[in-house]
């Protein structure tokens, strides 16, 4: 070895190595392993609840102060704590939507799917694609993907719902738009809300919980051919018998419940959430969860989430699931 190699080979550093990387537009991956390869699923949100009571009195203060005009629509965003707008969890964004009467939601379209539960009012109708439908309380109301839609209320009082949307997915997608169209509304005709495939109506929903045997039963919104609502989004309805508990869940889903009826507390992780009729609560991936029913009633929850994406791209697990059994090549 000549005596400039020798120099060389003193001199050189792992921190000089990082150096020379770093001007080179590379990273060292044995610096990285941990932060890409952890050792359990590590969601960037964190659980939380919104609380119905606290919520809807700014809602119908913002009927009352920010006009139909400006305001295309009228929502109030459930944000997680732990990311910004519109993240509810990593993948799934909630909001309260507000329409007062004689309001008009203006019509557009755009690439998001939209699940809508309806939490109260009267009088109230979404149109979808030249589909005008009845807003009933408790039912689901698809939006898909690129169908002008828009909404509108009759007589007195207002109308909420819960908006869910893959919102949070196009920040790694970039392909996200809105076309708006010319009019205010798109032309349409009253269908049934009960033979729409765009409605899932609640009573029927709760007739199939109630067959149930057992104090705990679950059920989703399927197309009628068996398949998710979408690709993406995805929910479900359950009911826990007063004083009972539903099981323990941890899945690499995450979701977004709302209290329909009924209440108790679930145990997220290591913290308990007390919620009653109309709150609203998130779980991230792989906290693990528990619902609990206050004595007097049956407990209704509504739940969306983004599991049909997940198992269609091969990442849905649960804690139980042998992790061997997902091999299927």
């Amino acid at each position: 070895m000549s005596a400039t190699e020798q120099v060389a080979t003193v001199v050189d550093s792992e921190e000089q190595l990082l150096a020379d990387l770093e001007a080179s537009k590379t990273l060292p991956l044995w610096k990285q392993m941990t932060r890409l390869n952890p050792p359990a699923p590590n969601p960037t949100t964190i659980p939380n609840i919104w609380k119905y009571k606290a919520i809807r009195p700014n809602l119908e203060r913002a009927g009352k102060l920010v006009p139909e005009s400006q305001a295309e629509r009228r929502v109030l965003m459930l944000i997680n704590p732990a990311r910004d707008a519109p993240y509810t969890t990593d993948t799934l964004y909630a909001g309260l939507q507000l329409v007062m009467p004689n309001e008009i939601a203006r019509a557009h379209r755009h690439t998001a799917f939209a699940m809508r539960f309806i939490i109260e009012g009267q009088g109230g109708f979404t149109a979808v694609h030249g589909r005008r439908i009845k807003m009933q309380r408790g039912d689901v109301i698809l939006t898909p993907r690129w169908n002008y839609h828009d909404h509108g209320k009759d007589g007195s009082g207002p109308m909420v719902w819960l908006d869910g949307l893959d919102l949070p997915n196009f920040r790694h997608f970039p392909v996200h738009f809105v076309e708006h169209y010319d009019q205010p509304r798109y032309p349409a005709e009253d269908v049934d809300s009960l033979t729409s495939p765009l409605v899932f109506p609640w009573a029927e929903m709760q007739a199939r919980l109630d067959a149930v045997p057992g104090d705990f039963a679950t059920h989703r919104y399927l197309k009628e051919d068996g398949r998710e609502v979408s690709r993406v989004l995805g929910g479900c309805a359950e009911r826990i018998s007063a004083a009972r508990s539903s099981p323990s869940r941890r899945e690499t889903a995450s979701s977004v419940y709302h209290v329909v009826t009924g209440t108790g507390h679930s145990v997220i992780g290591d913290q308990k959430y007390i919620w009653e009729a109309g709150d609203t609560f998130c779980i991230p991936a792989w906290y693990k969860y528990q619902h609990f029913a206050d004595q007097g009633e049956a407990v209704y929850l509504y739940r969306f989430d983004d599991r049909p994406m997940l198992e269609a791209l091969g990442f849905y697990r649960t804690d139980e699931m042998d992790i061997e059994s997902l091999v299927s090549e």
